[in-house]
């Protein structure tokens, strides 16, 4: 079982959202102003 580690970020905007089910895998949506951007997804909780 994987421990939790603390993660400190610097950044610009921060949704929280649930991930739902799309085909064999996840989704999230982000707003459209984020296209190309670099994000980071980091899961809350197990």
């Amino acid at each position: 079982m994987k421990k939790a580690t603390k993660i400190q970020l610097t950044g610009f905007e921060m949704l929280e959202k649930k991930v739902n089910k799309s085909g064999n895998s996840g989704r999230v949506y982000a707003p459209v102003e984020w296209v190309g951007k670099r994000v980071k997804i980091i899961l809350l909780e197990k």
